[in-house]
């Protein structure tokens, strides 16, 4: 991409898009084109056609998604697959319709079966069943990428899927009912320290274990990856990080100052048992993380006291 390049970054307030958005401003690209949700919906088909067919944009960013925790994604499962259907089915045709010279779209590491070979390679997708818990979600998210396939293969277009890890860090979502696991947690902790309790209480047994990333450095390796020019296989995006849930727990415990004990609710659901992403193929390609989670956490931590309301 030139500096002068026009960029659309699609869901430019979101968690990953403000990620990127803060990367290509810090490179020097001044010709970003961003549309909040009340100036353009990207669910109105009509809409994203007259967008597209105005602006023009040389380069896309598809990082728009309806995205939730555990809890979020098994209540509203229905609003998951119908708005992340909609919503990247008519961006992905109107970049190949106004012919977007290349694209990223971000899928999921839920994409993968529940019990899949870990570390997971881009191979193992669609070879067994989803985790029921957020089963519409990746779904959509599958279709997605299938339909970025389909599209570099019938019409040769450049649209890469990528498959990020558990992200989290600045502009991430803290409320305890839609929020995914690293930020509630955050909030949990924080709450119990201001409350003076003497205990924390948590979802699951705290046994499963995760990869968790730092969503600037998700924005570093989409940037890489649209400069990429011919690569548009999809790719997984992981710090090769691995972590239980009871290890984060207390890592975060530690970093918000908090000295309570921590409880487990085994009743409540725990997800997938294990998710380490293999990140062979970025990392080939010469892009690696930089984040370690503890800075990482202290970074996330230190904007959610800055810029939650109600803290």
């Amino acid at each position: 991409m030139n500096l002068g390049d026009k960029i659309y970054i699609a869901g430019h307030h979101g968690l990953v898009g403000s990620a990127i958005l803060r990367k290509l401003q810090a490179d020097g690209y001044h010709n970003l084109v961003v549309r909040s949700r009340g100036d353009l919906d990207l669910i109105d088909q009509a809409a994203v056609q007259s967008f597209f067919a105005s602006e023009r944009p040389k380069y896309v960013f598809l990082a728009a998604a309806k995205v939730g925790g555990i809890s979020a994604n098994d209540t509203y499962r229905a609003d998951f697959i119908y708005e992340n259907l909609a919503l990247q089915t008519n961006v992905i045709h109107a970049a190949h319709k106004y012919e977007v010279a290349r694209m990223v779209f971000l899928g999921s590491s839920c994409v993968y079966p529940r019990d899949c070979l870990q570390p997971m390679r881009e191979e193992y997708l669609l070879t067994g069943p989803l985790e029921r818990t957020n089963e519409p979600y990746a779904v959509s998210k599958i279709a997605g990428l299938k339909m970025c396939e389909a599209f570099n293969a019938q019409y040769g277009t450049e649209f890469v899927s990528v498959m990020p890890t558990n992200l989290y860090g600045i502009n991430d979502n803290f409320d305890l009912e839609t929020s995914h696991v690293l930020p509630a947690l955050i909030r949990k902790v924080h709450e119990s320290k201001r409350r003076q309790s003497d205990h924390v209480t948590l979802w699951g047994t705290g046994n499963p274990l995760r990869e968790f990333l730092f969503v600037d450095d998700l924005a570093e390796a989409c940037v890489f990856l649209i400069n990429q020019d011919g690569f548009k296989d999809m790719v997984n995006i992981g710090s090769g990080e691995e972590v239980s849930i009871r290890e984060l727990a207390a890592l975060i415990c530690d970093v918000v100052g908090f000295r309570g004990a921590t409880e487990f609710d085994s009743a409540k659901p725990d997800g997938t048992p294990r998710k380490l992403l293999d990140s062979t193929r970025i990392n080939t390609l010469g892009w690696r993380a930089k984040t370690r989670l503890r800075e990482g956490l202290e970074n996330t931590y230190g904007w959610f006291r800055d810029n939650a309301a109600d803290v």
